[in-house]
């Protein structure tokens, strides 16, 4: 497995984990009211890590050497 692979497949399982602190951000505001600081921002590690990634993946192709037609 190559770096770009592990990270792309690495992003795709921090966008699962962001997914669901945000629902369950969501469900304690419905449920408590409101709720403790670190649910409510236990969503921004994972946005953090995807920001990183994400931006990693979109240089990428921009990044990586053409080779020259032979």
């Amino acid at each position: 497995m190559t770096v770009s692979q592990f990270i792309r497949r690495c992003h795709r399982w921090v966008a699962v984990v962001f997914t669901f602190t945000v629902i369950a951000n969501f469900a304690a505001m419905a449920i408590v009211g409101e709720p403790p600081t670190w649910i409510t921002y236990s969503p921004l590690l994972p946005l953090f890590l995807l920001l990183a990634s994400g931006i990693y993946l979109f240089v990428l192709p921009y990044a990586v050497q053409r080779q020259p037609a032979e």
